[in-house]
């Protein structure tokens, strides 16, 4: 899957390299306070793995950017904060939400975002955004009593 990211720079490199680990491909990458340190880092990380050969670290850009990128060059999800709620009602492209604040989600900042658990509350987050996604899409109905819909 090709996926866009923003947020702060220690959480956007930690979670692409998690991603580019798990064989997903970054196409956006954009960190509004980026610096050159941090730019490369990113290029390294992203040179370190075939998935991230494509990806554009976007430095010192906003979501209206970031917007405009998802309209170009579309990705099968986001990931980032709360208000990138606004990026999805507009491209209709998938929510992953990490990083600060959370302000729309029941107790979503209660869950640990770093270490062991942290990487597992990412993959579940992940994997059931894209399965809600493909729910949501699936208009062919159950020509069976059985419907296997149901399992994944």
């Amino acid at each position: 899957k090709r996926f866009a990211i923003y947020g702060e720079p220690d959480l956007v490199y930690s979670v692409v390299g998690f991603m580019l680990e798990m064989g997903a491909e970054p196409v956006h990458i954009l960190v509004n306070n980026s610096n050159e340190i941090f730019e490369a880092e990113m290029k390294e990380l992203l040179a370190s793995s075939p998935f991230g050969k494509n990806a554009t670290v976007w430095g010192g850009k906003d979501l209206w950017h970031m917007r405009s990128l998802l309209f170009t060059e579309p990705v099968d999800f986001l990931v980032g904060n709360t208000y990138g709620k606004y990026l999805w009602r507009d491209t209709k492209i998938p929510l992953v939400r990490i990083g600060y604040p959370i302000m729309d989600r029941h107790h979503l900042h209660r869950y640990a975002t770093i270490g062991y658990q942290g990487i597992i509350n990412l993959l579940n987050w992940t994997v059931n955004t894209l399965f809600e996604e493909i729910d949501r899409n699936t208009n062919i109905p159950s020509k069976t009593d059985i419907s296997y819909d149901l399992i994944r």
